[in-house]
């Protein structure tokens, strides 16, 4: 925010956008628009990506449904008129790349006049990095939200850290593609998954392999890692526990690839993860 009173943000596309005031109508992608929930700003609506279908997923929307906030169903197929009447004069996305919004073309954003940025969630960044820039973009549009909670994530870390210290427990992140593939999670590739490992938990590499994030194999490769906990992956697109084969004798324990970035959602997540090393 500068003293005039305009309102600036440069995003981690290097992409610097300004207005007049701070916007006040925010439409945002599902993962960034609960991430600004949690932070004090409350989006008009928020959209999905392209694994979402016509309904919000439980799993990835945080508060948004308990705060009402409208879900407009997946990005690339949004009617630009009906995105038109919501009056946004801010869109929020998120960036695995870069260079690109993930679930909706900014072209859409530029047709329509409306100032876009987008936030990296990818493993470019750390995740308290990710987890600030969130604070930072927060800040700008409500500056009370500069004040939002740091402590309590904090305190989950060392939860989580003396929980992963007294238990010698491995784990395996992977996400159920069907009853004879999955997909095995790379744990550097996640900044999550890289916060776990810096954290103690003694995270499971699936081994050499095509793919950056995931390697994609069959549930005998995952029962031969011989993980004693399975964080699978609970978004609506992927297949759960009950439909998929055990992994050996492994425990299991949800994990959202796309929680929302922000303090509470990950002080949730950590604590959830003690717990489960601990059962």
């Amino acid at each position: 925010m500068s003293d005039t009173g305009a309102w600036g943000f440069t995003d981690d596309r290097g992409v610097a956008v300004t207005a007049v005031r701070a916007p006040e109508r925010v439409v945002a992608y599902v993962r960034a628009g609960a991430a600004l929930l949690d932070l004090g700003v409350t989006p008009v609506a928020v959209y999905g990506s392209g694994h979402d279908g016509d309904a919000l997923d439980p799993v990835k929307a945080g508060g948004l449904e308990a705060a009402g906030v409208r879900y407009l169903g997946p990005g690339r197929g949004l009617e630009e008129e009906a995105l038109r009447g919501l009056r946004p004069d801010l869109v929020v996305d998120v960036t695995y790349d870069g260079k690109s919004p993930y679930a909706l073309e900014e072209a859409v954003a530029d047709r329509l006049g409306v100032p876009s940025v987008a936030l990296c969630v990818g493993n470019e960044l750390s995740l308290p990095r990710i987890i600030g820039r969130f604070g930072d973009l927060a800040a700008t549009l409500r500056p009370a939200s500069a004040e939002a909670v740091g402590g309590s994530l904090a305190s989950a870390e060392g939860v989580l850290r003396a929980a992963a210290g007294r238990a010698e427990v491995t784990v395996l992140a992977l996400s159920g593609a069907g009853t004879d593939q999955v997909h095995l999670a790379r744990p550097h590739a996640w900044p999550e998954l890289a916060r776990l490992l810096e954290l103690g938990v003694r995270l499971l590499d699936p081994g050499p392999g095509p793919g950056a994030n995931w390697l994609t194999a069959d549930w005998e490769h995952a029962a031969r890692l011989a993980p004693d906990l399975v964080l699978f992956d609970s978004r609506a697109n992927a297949v759960g526990p009950d439909a998929f084969p055990p992994v050996g004798h492994a425990r299991v324990a949800p994990w959202n690839p796309e929680l929302p970035p922000s303090p509470v959602a990950y002080a949730g997540f950590f604590r959830a993860v003690a717990a489960a090393l601990a059962a």
